[in-house]
């Protein structure tokens, strides 16, 4: 299902960013929606923040850590579990003694790249004045 504000390219010619799809005619916010499936694994404060640091490479959470030293423990180890959750993220567990594990991107997290850029294109032109 389309979002209900924005759409791909092929929308309609007269409006762009306005899907051309029936289904997208919805009066209330569905979950299956594809925009709310990506808002739902964006969510949450830190997570694009952890994504950008994964987009690097891959990472052992002491590495999440000292890239983003005011992230909590519990923040940051509740956003992995969610990202993993969304199927944004690997844990891959290493042997050895102690045993550490490595986080990657998902092709699937990959793909949020030019998401997060857009995010960050859109947030540029839109900066109120005390912000730049």
């Amino acid at each position: 299902m389309t979002h209900q504000t924005v759409g791909h390219p092929r929308g309609h010619p007269s409006r762009p960013g306005l899907p051309d799809d029936p289904r997208a005619h919805v009066t209330e916010p569905d979950p299956a929606c594809p925009v709310e499936i990506t808002l739902a694994a964006l969510r949450g404060r830190w997570t694009t923040l952890v994504i950008r640091e994964l987009l690097r490479g891959d990472r052992s959470f002491t590495e999440l850590r000292h890239a983003l030293p005011a992230l909590s423990d519990k923040v940051l180890s509740d956003r992995l579990a969610h990202l993993a959750e969304a199927g944004v993220l690997h844990r891959h567990r290493v042997p050895g003694w102690p045993p550490t594990t490595r986080y990657s991107l998902t092709p699937q997290g990959h793909r949020l790249a030019p998401v997060l850029q857009a995010l960050w294109d859109w947030g540029a032109q839109h900066q109120s004045p005390e912000h730049e």
